[in-house]
């Protein structure tokens, strides 16, 4: 729809509108033409397209393309309106994002743990806080002169990024103490996903343990807590991570205290990005409170959360670029993607990961790639700087070789899933 409203504006010819592709052999299960735009539904349920006259796209109909440009095609409108037209599904997609969030805010409200619930143990800190002064199992009660009570990590981080804020004032071991920021710690922040920048401390419990990864294949199950590394205790979540990268690569032996409350040893060899495969369990240690949203205030949260949310991504990517994060183990394609549902049925978890994917939808879709809105983006702003139009044959054998590189793409995902199943 993103597409297809400006086309329309624009006076561009929209052949087909279709949810699902009709892609051979069976072609579409519906379709009925209205008139000039045939609307239909195909039988692969993967998405689904609009089809512009006059645009080469991954249908690869080289054949319109050979005749002179016509009015009602789109190679024939100002680079202006073709560049709306294309950013128009990117633009619905985070839209629509954020109206899902805002949404989900309104109808049930933001669950958040209280730093009240925390005296006992404190909180956890990514290592950039810890370089700033602050200690595992410290609890904040104050940044700046504002009072933080809730376990925030947005809130902490736009306090300090956007205020200009230096200190922070902890409670730690029963004592209040200020810590002082390093000039720089402001310019950090952003570096740093959000759910990992401080949390509330809790014990490492095994939630899910993945097939073909070392903790599976030591025999860890989910509800088995791990209590010891090499004899070092690990008495929460955060105290398994530094130990586990002093043993990158190196067989270990772990206490664990099994589900059924008995304790053993599992040996097994960390991997050379210090993980075991294994998720740990976050929620149950805390009762959380609700924070309510009126309509108005829902949507400025909303475009908060969805904008948090794709910058957390983008970082996420860039690790993985970067080889800090390990793309096997971080890729994943539709199977993966059923995961993110939880098994019970929850419309807020279902809207939530609704609104996630079509963030993360518009976020893939404006990769700089032939064959992906992103691609099309790209050489438009250049005829727009340059004033000179990219070739039809060049983006022809641009979308061409997009379009495999986004079916290898596919075809990787898709097998790493299936190798994790089996």
């Amino acid at each position: 729809m993103g597409h297809f409203a400006p086309a329309k504006w624009f006076k561009t010819r929209v052949e087909k509108f279709y949810l699902f592709f009709d892609a051979p052999p069976f072609n579409s299960l519906l379709s009925r033409k209205i008139g000039e735009t045939e609307y239909g539904i195909g039988w692969l349920p993967l998405g689904g397209y609009v089809k512009i006259s006059g645009m080469v796209d991954e249908s690869m109909d080289k054949e319109q393309m050979k005749g002179p440009a016509q009015p009602w095609e789109f190679r024939s409108k100002p680079a202006w309106q073709r560049l709306i037209i294309m950013l128009g599904g990117v633009t619905v997609n985070f839209l629509l994002g954020m109206f899902l969030f805002a949404m989900v805010l309104w109808g049930w409200g933001k669950q958040y743990i209280p730093t009240s619930e925390l005296s006992k143990d404190g909180m956890a800190f990514d290592s950039l806080l810890l370089k700033n002064g602050f200690q595992q199992g410290d609890l904040i009660v104050k940044v700046g002169d504002k009072p933080f009570d809730r376990v925030d990590p947005n809130d902490f981080r736009k306090t300090v990024m956007l205020n200009g804020v230096r200190q922070a004032t902890v409670v730690r071991a029963g004592q209040q103490q200020v810590v002082t920021f390093s000039d720089d710690f402001a310019k950090k922040l952003p570096k740093i996903v959000k759910n990992e920048l401080l949390s509330a401390r809790v014990p490492f419990v095994i939630d899910t343990a993945i097939v073909g990864k070392p903790a599976a294949g030591a025999g860890i199950q989910k509800g088995d807590r791990i209590i010891s590394v090499n004899d070092r205790p690990v008495v929460f979540f955060d105290q398994f991570r530094p130990l586990a990268d002093q043993f990158k690569g190196q067989s270990v032996a772990l206490g664990i205290l099994s589900a059924k409350g008995d304790t053993v040893s599992k040996t097994l060899t960390i991997s050379e990005q210090g993980t075991i495969g294994v998720g740990a369990k976050i929620d149950g240690y805390f009762k959380k409170e609700t924070q309510t949203f009126t309509l108005l205030q829902a949507f400025p949260a909303g475009v908060e959360m969805g904008w948090g949310f794709l910058t957390d991504q983008i970082r996420a990517f860039g690790q993985m670029f970067k080889g800090n994060l390990s793309v096997k183990d971080n890729l994943g394609s539709v199977i993966s993607i059923g995961k993110l549902f939880d098994p019970a049925w929850d419309w807020r978890i279902f809207w939530s990961v609704t609104a996630s994917l079509s963030i993360i939808l518009a976020f893939m879709n404006l990769l700089p790639i032939p064959a992906l809105d992103g691609g099309y983006v790209l050489f438009l702003i250049w005829e727009v700087v340059t004033g000179r139009k990219v070739s039809d044959q060049f983006m022809e054998r641009a979308v061409t070789v997009g379009f495999f590189l986004l079916i290898g793409l596919m075809i990787f995902a898709l097998g790493l899933d299936v190798w994790r199943l089996f």
